[in-house]
């Protein structure tokens, strides 16, 4: 494994920690943490922790590809993510679903893994052909090498043994990387990155940043990181996992057990950050982006609140093997539902889905797509 270690005689110099005028930002500062903390008690005593949390990742998907002035249909990211594309997924489609997923490991694993080596290579979901990523990592793994490297000297006797070997090995492989564990192991092409690019360099940078800034203020940690990594031009076809990352370290401080819509709020406030800032200025900026972030989450919890409310009125009064709590429970997790999502979700027939969208009746979403062929409802 790659160890995290910064020498002298490496191309890039250890990055500078500024001065800060600590009188003048400690107010804003504690003061945007106790709104943090007030809507993240909110939100824990709502009950809509986990569909807040599902909607909020799959609509930062699409806003993180919108800064990158790419556009993708949130329907799409939807059934993407379901397994039913109703067409052939584009690059942009497969960006944003690598973004949902980074976001959706971020909450996975407990603090402080995601702000580590092994975190951002898992998050970037690619490593480099020497990174040791890619050996087995757990004593199963290990003897089904074993029984693999058997099979090839002894295979007059069994000739299937090594075959099944090599598929057991695979099946065990392809878990731990569904799982986050270890990053899928790919040759850099020469025609996309650069071949003088040293990004492991660059990552350790980051983390000592990360590492010196331990004792600062969660908020001004979180922006210094953000814009060292915008600084080092870390991951450029990923640039949606520096605010991941940004909202990691607000997780890892306890500021907040989510993870914020940073890019929603990067995309709703005024700062843009230019290069010309003073670090007072770029905290500010970072603490804009965080409010802009907690308004835009607020909003969304009250939607998802009214919509609860109304709908319980419905399901009251249904029977208790009735699967029209589920349909809800779909609503309060996903920005659209669509009659064959719901069917494929809750294991039931159309018919089924469009009589339970009738029972809602006035407490049914509003319906997004205006067709009769395609129809989606969703709380907006």
């Amino acid at each position: 494994m790659r160890t995290f270690s910064i020498s002298d005689d490496q191309a890039l110099a250890p990055i500078q920690l500024p001065q800060l005028p600590w009188e003048n930002l400690v107010g804003r500062l504690e003061s945007l943490v106790l709104d943090i903390r007030t809507f993240d008690a909110g939100l824990e005593a709502s009950g809509l922790t986990d569909g807040w949390q599902s909607r909020c990742d799959m609509t930062e998907a699409a806003r993180a590809l919108m800064l990158d002035g790419q556009l993708v249909d949130l329907g799409d990211i939807v059934l993407h993510d379901a397994g039913m594309d109703v067409r052939s997924p584009t690059h942009e489609l497969t960006r944003a679903a690598a973004a949902l997923r980074a976001r959706r490991t971020v909450m996975v694993r407990k603090p402080p893994w995601p702000l580590s080596i092994d975190g951002i290579t898992a998050l970037r979901g690619i490593a480099s052909v020497q990174n040791d990523a890619a050996a087995p990592r757990n004593a199963a793994a290990k003897r089904v090498s074993a029984s693999a490297s058997d099979a090839a000297l002894y295979d007059d006797e069994d000739p299937w043994l090594g075959h099944f070997a090599d598929i057991d090995a695979l099946l065990d492989r392809t878990s731990q990387v569904l799982a986050g564990e270890i990053p899928l192991a790919k040759s850099r092409s020469t025609l996309v990155y650069d071949e003088d690019e040293d990004e492991m360099t660059k990552e350790d940078l980051w983390l000592d940043v990360v590492h010196r800034t331990r004792h600062w203020p969660a908020l001004a940690a979180a922006a210094l990181a953000w814009d060292a990594w915008t600084n080092l031009h870390l991951h450029q076809r990923q640039p949606w996992l520096g605010l991941i990352l940004a909202g990691a370290i607000l997780r890892t401080r306890g500021v907040t057990s989510r993870l914020l819509p940073l890019a929603s709020g990067y995309k709703t406030a005024k700062y843009r950050p230019t290069g010309r800032e003073t670090p007072a200025q770029k905290i500010e900026g970072f603490c804009q982006i965080v409010s802009e972030a907690l308004t835009h989450g607020q909003k969304d919890l009250e939607r998802l609140s009214l919509a609860r409310d109304l709908m319980n009125r419905v399901t009251r009064t249904c029977r208790s093997h009735s699967k029209l709590p589920d349909v809800v429970s779909l609503f309060l997790s996903r920005p659209l539902v669509t009659v064959a999502l719901a069917a494929k979700l809750l294991q039931v027939t159309p018919k089924a889905v469009d009589l339970m969208l009738v029972q809602l009746g006035g407490a049914l979403p509003r319906e997004l797509t205006g067709r009769r062929r395609y129809r989606a409802w969703g709380i907006v």
